[in-house]
């Protein structure tokens, strides 16, 4: 199934070029993108994972993670093929790394069946575009998200942030949350080790912040890559400045994967990043390792126990309906 894609303009000679992501790939006939799954044909770009499912769940919201957006709910996930990053640690590579010409997927579904199984299952509060890059299925996520939401269903989007501004203003008006992976605060990194670059990234997460959607942002911290404290310092001053220290930050542990076999981060590291983003920002989490009382939520005002988490279960405490500090009346979460 191919579907002719947003997002270019035609060149001379059958040459296209993308303009959905920072990389403007210009294409040649019968070239696929660096995202490997859109390819020019005879002058014309199109999408090869429209309707093609390489992964689908119903998962707990904070596996996204979202711990800020309606924590204790569910949510439809589903990815395709492809991403527009090259990350040597990839933890889903297995689709990632696939091309549309070799596309591995479960099944075919159009946007509509995607909804449909959405608002059959109970609890359920909406899509997820996941697991891969969603921009490189951009086509297949507005127009699933464009019938979720008249359906009264949430659209969630976790994204590397490589995407342009146009684009990424058409999408806005039917995504309600975003998880941003912030790799590193070091353009060197990102054009090492993805592949892109930072600036791009940055853009993306401010336009998304002062458009009022919700946001919460993830590090994974890679032994060696981009654990370096000054920069890390950066980058939390970077939040703070043009964001909000309110901005929910998940700190994720590294392990061996794809093309990396170096040890997993070490527990050391995460805690002590976590102190250090604790001084700046009021609400930081640990993932992927269990650390005492290091993915639970607590007043920013009292310190006050409100939400605890193990894995991806949550118990609430002092939450009042309103998403307030039962203890002190601070407001902690805005969608309960």
């Amino acid at each position: 199934m191919q579907n002719e894609a947003l997002y270019y303009k035609k060149l001379s000679n059958h040459k296209v070029e993308c303009m959905l992501c920072p990389h403007h790939c210009r294409l040649s006939n019968d070239q696929r993108g660096i995202c490997k799954v859109r390819i020019n044909i005879e002058g014309v770009l199109y999408t090869e994972v429209f309707g093609k499912v390489a992964s689908l769940a119903i998962d707990p919201i904070e596996k996204k993670p979202l711990f800020h957006f309606y924590p204790g709910r569910q949510i439809l996930s589903f990815g395709t093929n492809g991403c527009n990053l090259r990350c040597s640690f990839c933890q889903n590579y297995t689709i990632s790394q696939h091309s549309g010409e070799n596309a591995y997927y479960t099944r075919k579904m159009k946007p509509a069946d995607i909804v449909e199984l959405a608002t059959r299952h109970k609890d359920n509060l909406g899509i997820a575009y996941t697991y891969n890059e969603p921009t490189v299925f951009y086509e297949f996520m507005i127009e699933t998200a464009k019938l979720a939401q008249e359906k009264g269903l949430k659209n969630v989007m976790v994204t590397n942030g490589y995407i342009n501004p146009k684009p990424l203003m058409e999408l806005l008006p039917f995504i309600d949350a975003f998880n941003v992976d912030l790799k590193a605060f070091d353009d060197n990194f990102y054009r090492k080790v993805t592949g892109s670059s930072l600036a791009p990234v940055l853009e993306s997460i401010k336009i998304i912040y002062n458009a009022g959607k919700h946001l919460e942002l993830t590090n994974l911290v890679i032994p060696g890559e981009n654990d370096d404290e000054e920069k890390f310092k950066e980058m939390l001053d970077w939040i703070t400045k043009e964001l909000s220290p309110s901005v929910p930050f998940h700190l994720s542990r590294y392990f061996p994967s794809y093309l990396y076999t170096e040890a997993p981060t070490p527990t050391s590291t995460l805690a002590h990043l976590f102190k250090l983003a604790h001084e700046k920002l009021e609400f930081v989490y640990v993932g992927n390792v269990s650390l005492e009382g290091k993915s639970d939520t607590f007043c920013p005002s009292c310190k006050h126990l409100l939400i605890s988490r193990y894995r991806y279960q949550s118990e609430f405490f002092d939450l009042d309906e309103s998403g307030n500090c039962k203890n002190c009346g601070t407001h902690v979460i805005d969608y309960l």
